[in-house]
């Protein structure tokens, strides 16, 4: 049996990216401010992101040589100038590969050689580990540039290379849209190491076209953007959702709970993007006035409890959205409607997806009746970079993407993430013991087999440990 969305298929823009994000759908003015650092509160507007972008993406071209499908590799915490750094390269032809600040230098130099980055961009807090990295990398250090406008030890900032001249955007005909990648990100698939996941122009947009239906989202959103940009949640609702809205974000590096909370209350932020440690913090140590201009919260990245929600529920009176996806379906494939939130399913089928619950033996099953859930449609990734093998696993004939996860669909069309195919559940590259998923209320009760240092691994991932 093959399961489909009950909302009709939406169409998709077979365009380039930045052509998508800058089209301008809303008709906003080039005034509007789009992005905001949540702590020195220094603001970028909307005909800011895409000047200097486009002058960006000249620089490239004209310093350093950067050509079509050259990959830059981004390795930074949540910062301001993410977006433009983003959206130069696809303005210039390019490929982003995005890496976790949080990597060590061998880890940085694999990712560097596995997907062919030619120059880098690095915050300065990263710069002696990526240094490090580049050398093992035979990466020169004149293409290592620093996020920002300030020089470190004779390291240019990636500021210098904005100057008057803005290119003419890459542009890609339908095909060419769907075919030509625009993200490198890196997962450790269903199973197995580190594997650069290839995300189309087409996956992204696709992904952001497939979840309008699922919210309300308006001009006058103002979204707190904690959640690592280098990961394929923050990347494509964050970076690329605001601007396509004409809305704004309010950019934290990291999250604190003290920050977080002062920063909605201070700009009024009404829809939030976060995962169970946040909704945890947020119960543990609850901030009421802060959160009363919140409309929607939407929670991905692992399952949360019945009880979490409720909780939050009885303090916030806010329902929480859920949602499941894995960087190799570019985010999101199941997402909660608003109106019609059923405790602990994870949703329902976006639009333009198809999904198959496969038995042991890879028969198809029916409703009500667990396997392992399969999808396809236009926001699943290209493939594996350089790594036929694992995509022709991961990938079956019909163009199914197997996810290794149990799920469960009832005759209301809820999907529930029930198990994993191979005893660990894997959300977003950290892969979990099902056990130790059950329940995140009560933290001195968790199942002693791990759920605290898996939250602790997770929150470390992008909070400084304050708050």
């Amino acid at each position: 049996m093959i399961f489909e969305s009950k909302y009709p298929d939406v169409r998709i823009p077979n365009v380039g990216i930045y052509q998508y994000v800058t089209a301008n759908q809303n008709k906003i003015s080039d005034d509007k401010i789009i992005f905001v650092d949540g702590i020195t509160d220094e603001k970028a507007t909307f005909g800011e992101l895409k000047r200097n972008s486009r002058r960006f993406a000249a620089g490239l071209q004209d310093e350093i040589g950067f050509k079509h499908h050259d990959v830059l590799g981004l390795i930074s915490p949540n910062h301001i100038d993410y977006p433009v750094v983003v959206f130069g390269v696809l303005a210039a032809g390019g490929k982003v590969t995005t890496v976790n600040p949080k990597c060590t230098a061998s880890e940085i130099a694999f990712q560097l050689n596995d997907s062919g980055v030619s120059v880098i961009i690095v915050h300065p807090e990263c710069l002696n580990t990526v240094i490090k990295a580049a050398k093992e990398a035979n990466i020169s250090e004149s293409r290592v540039f620093l996020l920002g406008d300030r020089e470190i030890h004779g390291f240019r900032p990636h500021r210098s290379l904005i100057g008057d001249r803005e290119t003419d955007p890459a542009s890609y005909s339908p095909e060419e849209a769907k075919n030509t990648t625009a993200f490198i990100c890196y997962s450790s698939g269903t199973t197995g190491r580190q594997k650069g996941v290839e995300i189309t122009h087409t996956n992204v947009i696709a992904s952001i076209m497939q979840i309008i239906p699922f919210s309300s989202f308006k001009t006058r959103n103002i979204f707190i953007g904690v959640l690592p940009f280098f990961h394929i949640y923050g990347l494509v609702f964050i970076v690329n959702l605001v601007p396509v809205l004409g809305a704004s974000a309010i950019i934290l590096s990291s999250f604190n709970l003290t920050t977080f909370c002062r920063c909605i209350q201070n700009h009024k932020v009404n829809f939030i993007y976060a995962v169970p440690p946040i909704i945890l913090a947020l119960v543990k140590s609850p901030s009421i006035e802060s959160m009363s201009s919140v409309e929607t919260v939407f929670s991905g990245a692992a399952p949360l409890s019945k009880g979490l929600i409720d909780d939050f529920y009885n303090l916030y009176k806010i329902p929480i959205q859920q949602g499941y996806g894995l960087t190799e379906t570019s985010a999101i494939i199941t997402l909660s409607e608003e109106e019609r939130i059923v405790s602990g399913s994870c949703g329902i089928l976006i639009p333009n997806l198809q999904v198959k619950i496969l038995s042991k033996d890879e028969h198809e099953l029916g409703y009500d009746e667990p396997g392992e859930l399969c999808v396809r449609g236009p926001s699943i990734m290209k493939g594996y970079l350089n790594n036929k093998e694992a995509t022709d696993a991961t990938m079956d004939i019909d163009g199914f993407l197997h996810t290794g996860d149990v799920a469960v669909v009832d005759r209301q069309g809820n999907f529930f993430i029930v198990d994993r195919v191979k005893e660990l559940i894997k959300y977003k590259g950290f892969q979990v013991a099902p056990a130790e998923l059950d329940y995140f209320k009560n933290f001195k009760t968790l199942s002693p087999k791990g759920s605290r240092n898996w939250f602790e691994k997770w929150l470390k991932s992008f909070t400084d440990g304050a708050g």
